[in-house]
């Protein structure tokens, strides 16, 4: 076993404790959007687990946001996928009544804005 593996595996470096500090952080928000996202996406009538499927999740996402399923090709494409991603954000706030700051609120700061929007008193109210 080299030196950076024994440091790692035993935690007696500063290093490795802060690495493991993130990591927990890391799981700890990840966690908490999930949640968030799951509640969301029963709200909406779709299935809760849903959000931790690959590639399923964003099909969802965009049936929560009334937008046709095709635009999961147009997220694949660069810089072209941040525009969509960033419209199906607003369209997902404004079908639960809230507006494009807590879109940007959903894209930026997720593991608060997600669970306010799951766990909150908002209703999915798509837009015609």
């Amino acid at each position: 076993m080299n030196d950076f593996t024994s440091r790692l595996l035993l935690a007696q470096d500063g290093e490795a404790a802060g690495g493991l500090v993130f990591v927990i952080v890391v799981l700890i928000f990840s966690i908490v959007v999930i949640a968030g996202m799951w509640k969301t996406f029963e709200k909406a009538g779709q299935p809760g687990w849903g959000v931790i499927i690959p590639i399923y999740n964003w099909i969802l996402m965009l049936e929560i946001a009334g937008r046709p399923i095709w635009w999961f090709f147009l997220l694949l494409i660069p810089f072209v996928g941040i525009i969509i991603a960033i419209i199906v954000t607003v369209d997902i706030a404004t079908n639960f009544g809230k507006g494009v700051g807590f879109a940007i609120g959903l894209i930026f700061l997720p593991w608060i804005f997600f669970p306010i929007l799951g766990f909150g008193d908002a209703q999915y109210q798509p837009q015609s």
